[in-house]
């Protein structure tokens, strides 16, 4: 299981270099790894979805 550290820094890392187009990719590798039966695995790209979304703020859509 990935820390509260590692959690923000995949977050950060993948908003630099997707942008918020990340949060789609790290939301399709959680749906791949339940498809997959990898449901701690679901659960961490879950929570860099969320981390992302705190980052990018509210006042993007």
């Amino acid at each position: 299981m990935m820390s509260e550290v590692q959690v923000h820094t995949v977050a950060r890392q993948m908003l630099e270099q997707h942008g918020f187009g990340a949060i789609a990719k790290a939301a399709e590798q959680a749906q791949a790894c339940e498809g997959r039966g990898e449901a701690d695995e679901a659960r961490e790209w879950r929570h860099i979805v969320d981390a992302m979304k705190v980052m990018r703020g509210p006042h993007q859509s």
